[in-house]
């Protein structure tokens, strides 16, 4: 006499001992035929001792036998328990074999076998016998087991995701239905725990339309991807975005300077620095440049009014800035809050065009410290050169060279 369990691990089959424990397996067969079992999880799984399973709470005090849910059913009280049948020649000796839990007696109520069973994961558990009524061995799915002793579990012993018995299917069943017994129309479709969890099979998009789910998806490979470049050190943490008042300007005539973009922008509001991104060695434009707003909307109206307008005989493209390798110790969490003007540490400056960490000041400074990271074309969003802009305090433009101190230009 056999059932067979679909688990989400895969099957396991149990071959009964109706002969030595009758009252056992025709517990066991019943409640399998009201698909009492059916979505019920593993709660307990300790590693080369055993899996335990049966209770509808997935608590470890619930669950009944046959006989108290009939009476449930119809209205009626009956015992919860009935007497466990501990045959001495049934031992746990050898891995895969199955028990039914024994509860203790407690405050008057007399204890014994409800609905909870468990299997062993180990040979030789002999400090079990005599204690739990063995009433089976599993003869195939030895596989399962190994994949069920190997998951990892939180602090109260449950798989972190659920392995749950999917469906009971009785191979054979000797032991007429007591009266009163009913089997339901249907399986049941949710876990009689209420749990959230998913299982080790499951998808938790799978019933999510198509567009939502791909959507989903998208998301949590970018939160990935956010976490993976935190942990290397190319942001600050995974959170971070980029700035709302910086634009990036590209497809510029090499012969574009930066003055040149600080003037022909200015008119849409006040500039915090404007760069024409040069190479480090050669000095040569790489025809993009960062141009910092002191306000988003000023930032906005520039990116709408300066697509494609034509200058120094190039058409520029304008858009918003997506580098976020601007370091600052002071920046919020909050993906609705940018940058706040505090003052941050203040940084170790390297020299041409090298990595400069630690927070820049804030805009009661002379001079604040830029930071950006280019890598055009190499890095997606972020641009992997990492170099230094000084500019001036707000509403001050920086001079040019022209404009300086002869002893300045020569310092």
């Amino acid at each position: 006499m056999s059932v067979l369990l679909e688990t989400s691990f895969g099957d396991i089959v149990i071959d009964l001992e109706v002969e030595a424990c009758p009252k056992t397996c025709e517990n066991f067969l019943k409640l399998c035929k009201v698909y009492y079992y059916n979505l019920n999880c593993f709660f307990n799984v300790s590693k080369d001792f055993l899996a335990q399973a049966g209770d509808p709470t997935a608590t470890g005090t619930g669950g009944e036998c046959i006989w108290s849910y009939i009476a449930t059913q119809q209205g009626r009280s009956a015992p919860r328990y009935f007497t466990p049948e501990v045959v001495p020649r049934l031992k746990h000796t050898e891995r895969g074999t199955v028990s039914m839990a024994v509860a203790p007696s407690v405050e008057g109520l007399k204890g014994g076998c409800g609905s909870q069973f468990f299997l062993t994961l180990a040979d030789g558990i002999d400090y079990l016998d005599g204690k739990h009524a063995v009433f089976g061995h599993i003869v195939e799915g030895l596989d399962t087991l190994d994949k069920l002793n190997e998951v990892f579990v939180d602090q109260d012993g449950r798989p972190l995701k659920d392995v749950r018995i999917r469906h009971v299917i009785i191979l054979e069943d000797p032991f007429p239905d007591p009266p009163g017994l009913v089997r339901p129309d249907a399986s049941p479709t949710r876990p009689p725990d209420n749990s959230t969890r998913i299982a080790e099979d499951e998808d938790p998009l799978a019933t999510l339309p198509e567009e939502e789910a791909e959507k989903q998806r998208r998301e949590q490979a970018a939160r990935a991807s956010a976490l993976t470049l935190e942990m290397v050190g190319d942001l600050p943490f995974a959170n971070v975005r980029p700035p709302e008042n910086v634009l990036f300007v590209c497809k510029l005539n090499p012969v574009t300077r930066d003055e040149d973009l600080e003037l022909i922008f200015s008119r849409f509001g006040t500039i915090m620095s404007c760069q024409v991104i040069r190479d480090k060695k050669t000095g040569e434009s790489l025809q993009y440049a960062f141009i910092e707003f002191d306000k988003r909307e000023d930032a906005e109206q520039a990116y709408f009014k300066m697509q494609n307008v034509l200058v120094d005989d190039r058409r520029i493209w304008v858009d918003f800035s997506q580098s976020v390798a601007r370091l600052n110790t002071h920046w919020s969490n909050n993906p609705n809050v940018g940058p706040r003007g505090d003052r941050g540490g203040e940084g170790k400056r390297g020299r041409g065009g090298g990595r400069s960490m630690g927070g820049y000041g804030g805009r009661d400074d002379l001079e604040e410290t830029r930071r950006y990271r280019s890598d055009y074309g190499g890095r997606g969003h972020d641009y992997g050169m990492v170099f230094e802009v000084s500019s001036p305090r707000e509403g001050q433009r920086q001079r040019t060279p022209q404009e300086q101190k002869p002893e300045q230009r020569e310092a």
